[in-house]
């Protein structure tokens, strides 16, 4: 028996989702047990309950095809699995951080998530996260002995200077359920963006996005088909500010740093995207009146205009449809204001 292929994806945003991959092949000579109690014996970490809510969500598969948990394997057989991934315990460190929850049950929690703030500890970023700010609030509920949150599952996530959104899961069956409807598009994601330029009309972007051949730090648009994965945002514009436009991003994937990438690639990087070139002056004249209007509103939003507005799932017990809405931050709200008052005041 061998375990060819165990990796971890850990860079994912918008969705993109954090999952353990295995694949392992059987021995010729492998009589039949079930599946769950096999990999119970070969996967680090894991538990059979774990190993059972994964097979009933489609996660474990056996040559390409779904199996049930008392699947019995066999010799020569290749075995696929892929399992949310959960917060590793050396990083759990409790601190109370401010959170703003829009919903929360036994279930999951809907935030909306502050600009600046990490949600994963990891290189760099060992505390201060939105995890480290999920283990305190857990720990605090008075039900958290009866139920037994101990640690947030995280479905998807926003970067660090993105505001908006998020659920997060408060037991394995909805970490598991949510993770299959983000997989499956089943999920409603609806983002405000700030670009640079005059979008002609609304439109839909799509192109492979990958790791930069260039710069590992970011991303970028792949035409080959082999590299990266699939990716499309569609794109709608709610208002004109001349130099710039105010539009609705909707996801029908969702990849790491997917709106930053995909408007970048049509031409309208995000105002003041340190990483993808939007906090450059890219449209507009050469007075120097502008140019200190332009770092003006820099200073003002000191990130990339980016917000994820609306989210819509369906409830992991109840199967209610839900959807949420976040108004625009307090620094987005002052930056279009400002590019309001410009395009008023300015010379027809």
């Amino acid at each position: 028996m061998s375990d060819e292929n165990k990796e971890v994806e850990d860079d994912f945003e918008d969705g993109d989702l954090l999952f353990e991959h295995h694949r392992i092949v059987t021995d010729p000579g492998q009589t039949g047990i079930r599946i769950d109690k096999f990999l119970m014996d070969r996967i680090p970490n894991t538990s059979r309950n774990k190993l059972q809510i994964a097979a009933k969500a489609g996660f474990i598969k056996v040559d390409s095809l779904p199996v049930k948990s008392n699947y019995k394997v066999k010799s020569n057989q290749v075995i696929t699995v892929e399992l949310p991934y959960p917060v590793r315990e050396i990083e759990l460190i409790p601190e109370d951080i401010p959170l703003d929850i829009r919903y929360e049950d036994d279930t999951c929690l809907v935030l909306n998530k502050q600009a600046g703030i990490v949600v994963h500890p990891g290189y760099g970023n060992y505390s201060g996260t939105l995890v480290n700010g999920l283990i305190f609030h857990f720990n605090q509920l008075p039900e958290n002995n009866q139920h037994g949150v101990s640690r947030p599952g995280l479905v998807h996530r926003l970067d660090k200077l993105t505001t908006g959104l998020m659920v997060i899961a408060k037991t394995e069956e909805a970490l598991t359920d949510l993770s299959m409807q983000f997989y499956n598009r089943s999920t409603e994601r609806r983002y405000n963006a700030l670009v640079w330029g005059d979008l002609d009309e609304d439109g839909t972007v799509e192109g492979h996005l990958g790791r930069s051949l260039k710069n590992r730090k970011v991303m970028d648009v792949f035409p080959d088909e082999d590299y990266g994965k699939h990716a499309i945002t569609h794109y709608k514009v709610l208002k004109r500010f001349g130099y710039v436009t105010l539009v609705e991003c909707k996801l029908e994937t969702g990849r790491t740093h997917q709106i930053r990438v995909h408007m970048k690639y049509i031409g309208h990087p995000l105002f003041g995207d340190p990483e993808y070139g939007g906090n450059k002056i890219l449209k507009g004249t050469s007075f120097t009146k502008y140019r200190q209007f332009v770092e003006n509103c820099f200073k003002t939003c000191p990130r990339q205009a980016l917000h994820a507005r609306t989210l819509g799932f369906t409830h992991p017990v109840s199967g209610e449809r839900l959807q949420f809405n976040s108004e625009l931050p307090e620094d987005m709200l002052a930056l279009l204001e400002k590019w309001e008052s410009y395009i008023a005041q300015r010379p027809l």
